[in-house]
């Protein structure tokens, strides 16, 4: 066994063991503090573009669900509104069954149709939303995935020409003014509505367990094991502690040559 002092080989491989141990140490560490296994491409490369890809694509979903929102909240204002004019159409039938009485006052009867019809053509051409009419035979084309286009004003079609029907109450006319194919116009339009509806809630339940999914997927890859990297911390710093004990020693070790010099 020869004796070196210029070359401690021995201290060089326990600062080399102590270097390992710290690096090791510092990774668990770092891991418990951002509580990701993935910090750095380095720690899995595969792993961090996988997880940049499900993260941009659960960006683009989140945007998605913001656009059904908006669309749902379309369709709802929409439905409100022909409900409203449903309910008004059927007042106005009531209306023309009554002027079927003698003993009723026609006169009357007809001026209560024109203010019926009065809001029913005020809710038609009023209903917006952010400057939008939402009633006008408009496309309205939501991002969700596909593009889903909304256009009620299509399904209501132009009713105009009754409309001025039951707003003229020369004669009583608008008493005896048919309202039927209007009133179908709206149902159509309440039945367009409400298929509608459950297609964008479809398309919000499958994006949402999308999101769901690659949520899961991005923690598997990326979130850390905090109960392992506690050990491995706790391991690191005591293998720190007697790394640096032994460099110690094994430093030293050289010293023993001087008995050889005196």
């Amino acid at each position: 066994m020869a004796f070196q002092i210029n070359t401690n080989l021995d201290a060089l491989k326990a600062y080399n063991a102590l270097v390992k141990v710290n690096a090791q140490t510092t990774k668990a560490q770092l891991r418990l503090a951002t509580m990701k296994k993935i910090n750095s491409v380095a720690d899995d490369t595969s792993g961090f573009r996988v997880s940049k890809e499900l993260e941009a694509e659960n960006f683009k979903y989140n945007a998605q669900l913001n656009n059904i929102s908006s669309a749902k909240n379309l369709l709802s204002t929409g439905e409100s509104a022909l409900m409203q004019v449903l309910d008004k159409l059927n007042q106005i039938e009531a209306k023309q069954e009554d002027a079927k009485d003698p003993l009723k006052n026609s006169a009357a009867l007809s001026e209560d149709v024109k203010v019926l019809a009065d809001e029913i053509n005020n809710i038609l051409t009023n209903t917006k939303i952010n400057g939008s009419d939402i009633l006008a035979s408009t496309n309205f084309d939501f991002g969700a995935g596909t593009t889903l286009t909304v256009n009620i004003g299509a399904q209501i079609g132009d009713n105009s020409a009754t409309i001025t029907a039951l707003q003229n109450t020369t004669g009583n006319a608008n008493l005896t003014q048919s309202i039927t194919t209007f009133r179908d116009n709206i149902k159509t339009a309440l039945g367009y509505i409400g298929n509608r509806m459950q297609t964008f809630e479809s398309r919000e339940e499958f994006i949402t367990a999308s999101i769901t999914n690659n949520s899961a997927t991005i923690s598997r890859l990326v979130d850390a094991d905090m109960a392992m990297e506690q050990l491995n911390a706790t391991k690191g710093q005591i293998g720190t502690q007697i790394a640096t004990a032994m460099l110690a020693q094994v430093n030293v070790g050289p010293q023993s040559l001087l008995g050889l010099f005196r």
